[in-house]
């Protein structure tokens, strides 16, 4: 990977996830990669000022992750930790399977790829091969 970067804006650990090795499986060795762990409150400020299409979308809608590519070989990821650990629960899975699924789905969307099928068995495939669905 070109450049790889992860901040934290939460308390707490993170469940141990190879997020770089991750990216670098998805997007190359060349892609150059900022994530960004955060709560409620900064993804939802994200969202807004990104202008995205909330159509259909509560007002009160928070983004469980969020891919921003810059160009083709950069992108940016904010990841919400504590919609994922709300999820992780409603789902009855681990935080870690909940954040590294979030992880690999926007990494396929910086990947250029849009829900479908075919994302889905590519997530499947790399959840898989690192090891991160029980």
């Amino acid at each position: 990977m070109a450049h790889f970067n992860i901040k934290t804006t939460v308390r707490g650990s993170l469940p141990r996830i190879p997020f770089e090795q991750i990216a670098r499986t998805i997007l190359g060795d060349r892609y150059d990669l900022s994530v960004v762990i955060c709560a409620d409150a900064l993804a939802r400020r994200v969202l807004l000022s990104s202008r995205a299409d909330l159509k259909g979308k509560p007002d009160n809608y928070t983004p469980n992750v969020l891919s921003f590519p810059l160009d083709k070989q950069s992108g940016e990821l904010f990841l919400n930790a504590s919609k994922a650990a709300r999820e992780a629960k409603e789902m009855n899975i681990s935080l870690r399977e909940r954040i590294a699924h979030l992880y690999v789905h926007g990494c396929f969307h910086l990947a250029g790829y849009d829900h479908s099928d075919t994302m889905e068995r590519h997530e499947d495939r790399i959840l898989s091969r690192f090891k991160l669905v029980s």
